[in-house]
């Protein structure tokens, strides 16, 4: 029988602001400069923008450098590359940035010149600053957070598996986290944990979720 946390699961909700930081690169070589810089904040929102604006449109959306590269510098294999990068694999911003670097690094050594972006059409670097507030649903047991998550707007389930991991860098998504330690619940938490969020729209995640815990209460 599913048990009952001590400590209940609070779902909240992120509101994004999105600001220019007034820095822009009109080639890799600026651009690999100012990525060495600028806030994590930065590094998130290019890497995750599409994921809160299209997700729920289209899985396995590009990151902005990518997208930048491939159609602005039209070097097409070091979009490729970019695009190609597992943000699943890194549990901070700070290993996401290195590895970024590093692939850009990699492909200037073999180029001797660099193209520049038509005027206009310079990357600009924003960032998020996030406003985090609740939903006002609390759950405590397995079944309660399994009827939560078939009402939760989608920005809620973004929040949880996405924010929480890379960006606040707590190395795991909150559900995981309190199915495992709040409940003991370790084999739903890991079969959480083994989704690949970057490969699912928000309603597809929601949905392997659901499943998920369905096949445990079911037990």
């Amino acid at each position: 029988m599913p048990s009952v946390a001590a400590e209940p699961f609070d779902f909240e909700i992120s509101l994004n602001l999105t600001l220019l930081t007034g820095q822009r690169a009109r080639d890799l070589a600026e651009l690999l400069e100012l990525m060495r810089v600028l806030p994590g904040s930065v590094i998130y929102h290019h890497t995750h923008r599409f994921l809160v604006q299209h997700q729920y449109l289209s899985p396995e959306p590009p990151n902005d450098f990518a997208y930048w590269v491939s159609n602005i510098l039209l070097e097409h294999t070091l979009g490729e590359e970019l695009a190609a990068i597992d943000i699943l694999r890194f549990s901070t911003i700070h290993d996401l940035r290195a590895e970024l670097i590093r692939v850009i690094e990699q492909f200037l050594e073999s180029r001797a010149e660099v193209r520049a972006a038509p005027p206009g059409m310079e990357f600009h670097f924003m960032r998020s600053v996030s406003f985090v507030m609740g939903t006002g649903i609390t759950v405590h047991d397995l079944r309660e957070f399994r009827d939560a998550l078939q009402r939760l707007p989608p920005s809620s389930i973004s929040y949880h598996m996405f924010d929480a991991r890379l960006r606040l860098e707590r190395g795991d998504n909150d559900f995981s986290s309190w199915l495992e330690k709040g409940l003991g619940e370790t084999g739903v938490a890991a079969a959480i944990r083994r989704l690949d969020p970057y490969t699912l729209t928000t309603d597809g995640l929601r949905r392997a979720i659901i499943a998920l815990v369905d096949r445990r209460v079911e037990t």
